[in-house]
């Protein structure tokens, strides 16, 4: 039996799509919180089991009979860090053979700028500590988050971020969740570390021209410094919090943070992976 955390989130359901199409749907399982919003996931044979990353208890009840258990990481909360703690803890308890978890594949983790991806290598920490025989996904930046990156008037304003010329391999989130799968379904468990990266670098300039060549419409990229960009969220009443995180996601692109390239994404695959131009018409409707 593989369990899949966060099941109902997009690369929970990327894994669990390809999971469905290469193993015995009897042998998949998704951990979700409510029973009511995965049902689309039963319907294909998806085992549900119920619990939450902050309820220990509901997480090794959820854990029995578990060989493989994949930790999706959660997101931005306070205590988020000890809800990964809860997972390892859990899946400890329960017997379970094998944790496999979706960290970030980053350059440096002493010189991050964006804090919250510390996490990631702390909660790799706890699981090498745990005992647990253990699989580590390092993913790059989802290629579908750009989006967020650049705007909705993207195609009317063009591009204006404090990321320099910093590169990212960026890579689609269904293409890890496919190599991810892949690899869960493989027998083996033997402490490896998978570093999921595109092909290529890609710097907000080749975003920037890629989008102008597929719309045929121009859009052009400008840096621009962090205190100005800054003001700019400032302006629309985000959060502080929120205007840290994505400053620190883009300083650590402009620091090359983000410009690991690894085979390792195609190996899995069994293919090279998409690229830029192949990967954008999807996610910007062109």
């Amino acid at each position: 039996m593989i369990l899949i955390t966060g099941a109902t989130g997009h690369i929970g359901a990327a894994v669990l799509d390809q999971l469905l199409k290469i193993t015995d749907p009897g042998e998949v399982a998704g951990l979700v919180r409510d029973e009511a919003k995965a049902a689309h996931l039963k319907a294909q044979g998806v085992q549900l089991r119920v619990g939450d990353y902050r309820d220990p208890a509901s997480l090794e009840r959820a854990m029995q009979g578990v060989r493989k258990v994949l930790l999706v990481s959660g997101g931005a909360d306070e205590d988020g860090l000890q809800q990964h703690y809860n997972v390892v803890d859990a899946a400890k308890k329960a017997g379970v053979a094998c944790l496999a978890y979706t960290g970030r594949a980053l350059q440096n983790p002493a010189t991050l700028a964006n804090e919250l991806m510390v996490r990631h290598f702390q909660t790799e920490e706890y699981i090498r500590a745990s005992g647990v025989p253990y699989i580590l996904f390092r993913n790059i930046l989802y290629m579908d988050t750009l989006p967020q990156f650049v705007g909705p008037q993207v195609f009317e304003r063009g591009i204006q971020l404090p990321a320099g010329q910093g590169r990212v391999a960026f890579a689609l989130r269904q293409e890890m969740g496919e190599a991810i799968a892949n690899v869960l379904a493989d027998s083996r468990c033997d402490n490896r570390i998978f570093t999921f990266t595109g092909a290529a670098t890609y710097s907000f300039a080749d975003v920037a021209t890629a989008l102008s060549e597929l719309s045929a419409r121009p859009v052009v990229y400008t840096p621009i410094e962090q205190p100005a960009f800054a003001a700019r969220l400032h302006a629309q009443s985000l959060p502080e919090a929120v205007i840290q995180r994505i400053s620190g996601f883009l300083t650590d692109i402009k620091n090359g943070q983000e410009a690991t390239v690894s085979t390792d994404l195609a190996d899995a695959l069994g293919r090279t992976p998409a690229s830029l131009q192949e990967g954008l018409p999807t996610i910007f409707k062109l």
